[in-house]
């Protein structure tokens, strides 16, 4: 199926999701398990192993591997660091409180939504993270309307900004870039032809 042009320059929120699930994340295994061979696709091009799963031990494992885990009741998820009430509550204060946009994981909105859904009993004040989630959403999202408000035909930086929000303004930004640089380029021209 074709997708409308407008999408064409956007991933889906659910492919996004997906790029996410590779992510790594330590979980706390309830069984006994033995070394997995993930086939992955890698710079080496080689199986990547995770494990041996062995209770009470950490284990890193990509986020979907710890999902699909935590579904069938297999493991714990460790939260992130930076997926606590603290840890949020500060970077909600510097997005307030400064210009540039707080520095958080790449896939912290796809990461977060996915561990909420599947492991909200392992994060301690689960609704107060979904409440500083909300906020700090929202207060970014209010820096990048501002940040396109200083739009030019040259640049635009934006840095920290995650997947989900770069791909949220793509199609505005790409929209607006080539509007102002037809502009620019006629304007050129006709400072060009006056006698």
């Amino acid at each position: 199926m074709a997708l409308p042009r407008s999408h064409q320059t956007a991933f889906t929120p659910r492919e996004i999701e997906f790029l996410a699930g590779n992510e790594s994340i330590a979980i706390i295994p309830k069984y006994k398990l033995p070394r997995l061979d993930l086939i992955q696709v890698s710079m080496t091009r080689t199986a990547h192993p995770v494990g041996p799963f062995r209770p009470p031990v950490r284990t890193v494992v990509p986020l979907w591997l710890a999902l699909l885990m935590k579904k069938n009741q297999k493991c714990s998820i460790v939260p992130p660091d930076w997926l606590t009430v603290e840890s949020l509550t500060k970077r909600l204060e510097e997005e307030e409180n400064h210009p540039e946009f707080s520095a958080l994981p790449f896939h912290y909105m796809e990461m977060s939504q996915m561990i909420l859904e599947c492991a909200s009993d392992d994060l301690p004040n689960a609704s107060e993270v979904r409440r500083l989630l909300k906020d700090l959403r929202e207060t970014r999202q209010f820096k990048a309307r501002k940040g396109l408000g200083e739009l030019d035909d040259k640049w635009l930086g934006m840095n920290n900004l995650s997947l989900m929000e770069i791909n949220e303004i793509r199609p505005f930004f790409t929209r607006a870039f080539n509007e102002m640089r037809k502009l620019q380029t006629n304007d050129d021209q006709s400072s060009y032809s006056l006698p």
